[in-house]
């Protein structure tokens, strides 16, 4: 879209912009620019400009733009854009990639033979922003990615991702982007917001900057613009430099607006519809080129504004040299432009064009060159690889052949699929399934609803996927296979298990149970028992789990017998959770064969699934979050919403456990607000559970009863989630009201609920917390305690703390001291990471401690004390300092500056003032020069000082100086 103003006009401080973005990139400070403004306000011209200034310091331009042709394709403006690097001839073998280089093969198909199937968008990100730092190093580049609106998911993640790692690289990055809603422009403002991009905003031209481009298209000044033609330029383009100038051209070709010896002067009628002028002079333009010319812009605007070349000649059967003088004349109307830098295509200035184009085609006509054109897309590329496949489907539905275009779209979708890009294989499918819909053609219809169905639950559209349901009743009136029906049903009953909903989901099992009975399949019969299985365990009951093993294990077998690969994926997976109360390492090892399977038989979904549940053991094993933060960016980039949010919740419970009370609230009340929305009931759940949590450790009774409240109407009782509601909630929050019969009778409840229910979630206190309240109470001994250490729930992070705190208490029972501080020792290492958690048992234990002698009592007692004062839970606060009294420790008082104290030295009970002094002795002043640095007696430094001793042991003033020693930062 080229204008042939010899300048731009109103865009000065956008080019210094620019400019400067340039210099900055060629100084290794790359940002990403992005330029925003509505169609024809001139966002392709000003990048132009950013091109030709980029060749004049002598960097290296990629161009990729996105296709309006037909569904969005993923990677397109990427792969445009890179593969330009390949037509240079310079050599890129050698390039320092490493193992980001065969990344790069779902991109540069000439890399592609090594490309590892589902890799996350994280890591193609950075493959390409390797690649673009090593074929800029020494001159700088400008990756240009035009009408970025139009792309695909999967190329909007990799895009975010370059734009917060280019502030070091010798890249700038420059979109252009409509002002309508979508994932495009948020980005851009996300970026704008983080301050790692630019957003340059193109509003419309003033009247006066309409005049200039009005006089710099017809050679004059403007003054010399006639008053009339500027006022009808100006009303009937609104400033946009586009309408301006196709505005302006239709004066002059219709004769209102002629040259003369005086000037430029209004002979005719100026006014008419904006539109209907533009497509009267666009038709007159395109008359000039004659019958040929017309037929062949008519056959190129059927296959897409953009349009190869290769094709449109095999549609015409033009020459050479027909199509190069069509092409060469379609330029100087400024018809079309050359697609720079995709070879080969062109590109219709305005969709305007095209529209004017289709009506001088009857339907007919229309249809029979969309035919043509698919049969010549197919023709030239028999595997219609890349986004041949979905042009080649847009044709077919243009064409009318319903049948057809609904098999290439389903074919388009699955690859998608594959490849990890489920926001763009949901798009494809879905016109897939609604073509074949009108088509009658039941089978191809069964076989795209079979993949659409899982793909819509992973984006979180319940509402689309469960409409579907009718669907399946009107297949079954026609030819297709009683087995095939059965398995649609299946899927549907994995949709309502991914939503919650496990009574949809055992109804839609028991539908295709009954049409197996009539006509049984063994193979279909597993894809139901596996999901089957998942719903078993939703089911309230008491042999919930085992009925849930018995189902995974039989559709284990008849997977693997049938070669089902999804089924022994899901099967594993399933296996994998009910084997973690056995042995962790088992369940880690299911899960790795689940990985393996996902990623030889390219299946995405089924992967994420996997590296999400070894994150969650590694999480519940040693209370790391890495892999969890590493599978969500995953998830995050190949649009699965429901793995996102069930990671989110376990993040928002994870921050509670830590004590980040903040970030729990913030992540918490964020991520409940999309669940919610989307009516994922386990993570809205999950999340609600959370901030029960979250209230009762702040010991806010009234918060946590409203979030359980609200956790009931997500049909919380007899979920899986109901004994962390309990155990996490309940039991913590009468503890921090110091009631702890209630915290046991809490307990006692969540044994009866799982008893009654087994959960496969171990937090929720009986292999933790409740163990040491049983010790402490005597209603547990050795026997009871070790038993519990032998499990594996016993040995997750969370609960091993309070198992360890149990051993040493009865460790100090038994009359083993040092065993017990070892004990205990080991279990505050276990604690570190939970504060709430650690000196909340450093309160329960210490008076036993102290009454069998063993331990720090005291010094346990002022760490909890000082930690409960701080999060404010009086209740704690206020039992901590009268055992310190019962025990005849002196309860210091909380002045300001406490919190300067090292933990160190208040768990001895050293004072603000006594710490003030402390902080002098490395200096070795005496007394009285102590006492004029802090305006106090010298009486008083020796009080202090003789205080310091006895509380940390040292005896000497020597000694105590070399200890303050430790405590110099």
């Amino acid at each position: 879209m080229r204008s042939h103003v010899p300048h731009i006009v109103g865009r000065d401080l956008h080019l210094r912009e620019l400019a400067g973005a340039l210099t900055d990139a060629c100084a290794q400070r790359g940002r990403g620019v992005f330029l925003v403004g509505e169609a024809g306000v001139g966002k392709t011209r000003l990048a132009a400009e950013a091109v030709g200034m980029a060749v004049d310091h002598g960097m290296r331009v990629l161009r990729g733009r996105s296709t309006t042709t037909g569904p969005a394709v993923p990677f397109r403006p990427l792969t445009e854009a890179l593969m330009s690097l390949f037509r240079g001839g310079e050599p890129l073998d050698d390039l320092p990639l490493g193992p980001y280089r065969p990344v790069l093969g779902r991109l540069i198909p000439d890399w592609g033979g090594d490309a590892p199937a589902g890799s996350s968008m994280i890591v193609l990100g950075e493959a390409v922003l390797r690649l673009l730092i090593a074929t800029g190093r020494d001159r700088g580049t400008l990756l240009l990615l035009e009408d970025l609106h139009d792309a695909d998911p999967e190329t909007l993640a990799v895009v975010e991702y370059l734009v917060d790692n280019l502030d070091q690289a010798p890249v700038l990055l420059v979109a252009t982007i409509r002002t309508e809603p979508c994932d495009a422009l948020d980005l851009a403002e996300s970026a704008r917001w983080r301050r790692v991009g630019t957003t340059l905003d193109l509003a419309p031209l003033t009247r006066a900057e309409v005049a200039s481009l009005a006089a710099s298209q017809l050679g004059t000044d403007p003054a010399g613009v006639p008053a009339a033609a500027l006022d009808r330029l100006w009303e009937d383009s609104a400033g946009s430099p586009l309408l301006a100038e196709e505005r302006l051209q239709s004066m002059i070709t219709s004769g209102s607006l002629v040259n003369g010896d005086d000037g430029w002067k209004v002979v005719g009628d100026l006014r008419g519809d904006v539109s209907t002028s533009m497509a009267k002079g666009l038709l007159q333009r395109i008359d000039r080129l004659g019958p040929q010319g017309r037929g062949l812009f008519s056959a190129a605007a059927v296959i897409g504004r953009r349009f190869p070349l290769t094709v449109l000649q095999h549609v015409t059967g033009a020459d050479d040299r027909e199509l190069l003088s069509h092409l060469h004349a379609g330029v100087a109307s400024r018809l079309v432009v050359p697609d720079e830098p995709a070879p080969d295509w062109y590109a219709f200035r305005h969709p305007l064009t095209v529209e004017a184009l289709f009506t001088q085609l009857t339907p007919g006509r229309r249809a029979e060159l969309a035919g043509r054109a698919a049969t010549a897309v197919q023709a030239l590329h028999p595997e219609l690889e890349g986004d041949w496949c979905q042009l080649a489907a847009g044709l077919r539905s243009e064409e009318g052949d319903v049948t057809e275009a609904g098999r290439l779209f389903a074919e388009a979708g699955r690859r998608a699929l594959a490849a990890g890009a489920i926001s763009s294989a949901v798009t494809l499918l879905s016109r897939a399934e609604r073509l074949l819909a009108d088509s009658g053609d039941a089978v191809r219809r069964a076989e795209v609803l079979e993949t659409l169905l899982p793909a819509l639950a992973e984006t979180g559209d319940f509402d689309r996927a469960f409409s579907l349901a009718r669907e399946l009743n009107a297949l079954a009136g026609t030819d297709l296979a009683v087995s095939r029906l059965a398995v649609l049903h299946t899927r549907l009953a994995k949709v309502a298990h991914t939503a919650g909903r496990w009574e949809d989901g055992n109804r839609a099992v028991a539908h295709a149970r009954a049409l197996l009975r009539r006509s049984p399949d063994e193979r279909a019969g597993a894809l139901v028992d596996v999901a089957a299985a998942y719903l078993a365990l939703d089911t309230p009951g008491p042999d919930c789990t085992q009925q849930a093993e018995k189902l995974a294990r039989s559709a284990l077998q008849a997977a693997e017998r049938h070669a089902l690969p999804s089924a022994v994926c899901q099967a594993w997976e399933l296996l994998a959770t009910l084997a973690r109360e056995r042995d962790f390492d088992e369940s880690t090892g299911l899960l790795e064969s689940a990985l393996l399977t996902a990623e030889q038989h390219r299946l995405p979904l089924q992967r994420m699934y996997a590296l999400t549940r070894i994150g969650g053991n590694n999480w519940l094993t040693d209370g790391s979050t890495g892999p969890l933060l590493a599978a969500r960016e995953e998830a995050l980039r190949v649009g699965s919403a429901t793995i996102v949010h069930t990671i989110d919740g376990i993040l928002v419970l994870d921050a509670v456990l830590r004590g980040d009370f903040g970030a729990a609230r913030r992540a918490g009340d964020e991520c409940l607000a999309v669940v919610r929305r989307l009516r994922l009931a386990p993570a809205s759940r999950y999340v609600l559970m959370a901030q029960a949590a979250l209230a009762a450790h702040q010991g806010d009774r009234a918060a946590m009863e409203r979030a359980l409240a609200a956790f009931a109407d997500w049909d919380g009782s007899g979920s899986q989630e109901e004994p962390l509601t309990i155990g996490l909630a309940r039991a913590f929050c009468a503890l921090a009201e110091e009631d702890r019969t209630g915290a046991v009778r809490a307990l006692r409840d969540v044994a009866d609920l799982e008893h009654a229910n087994p959960s496969t979630y171990y937090l929720s206190g009986r292999y933790g917390i409740g163990v040491l309240l049983d010790v402490l109470a005597g209603d547990a001994g050795r026997a009871e305690q070790e038993e519990i250490a032998a499990t594996a729930p016993g040995r997750m992070r969370w609960n091993r703390q309070f198992v360890l705190f149990a051993d040493a208490v009865l460790l100090g029972r038994e009359g083993r001291a040092a065993e017990a501080g070892e004990a205990a020792a080991e279990a505050l290492r276990a604690a570190e990471p939970y504060p709430t958690a650690l000196h909340l048992a450093l309160r329960l234990l210490s008076e036993d401690a102290h009454a069998h002698g063993w331990g720090e009592p005291v010094a346990w007692l002022r760490r909890a004390e000082h930690h409960f004062h701080q999060a404010s839970v009086p209740a704690v606060t206020n039992a901590c300092r009268a055992a310190l009294r019962r025990l005849g420790a002196p309860v210091h008082q909380h002045r300001s500056g406490s919190s300067r104290i090292p933990e160190q030295l208040r768990a001895l009970g050293v004072t603000v003032r006594e710490y003030e002094v402390f902080q002098l002795l490395p200096e070795r002043l005496g007394n009285k020069e102590i006492a004029d640095r802090l305006y106090i007696s010298p009486r008083t430094v020796e009080k202090h000082i003789a205080s310091l001793g006895t509380k940390t042991g040292r005896s000497s003033r020597a000694a105590l100086c070399e200890f303050s020693l430790a405590f110099v930062p």
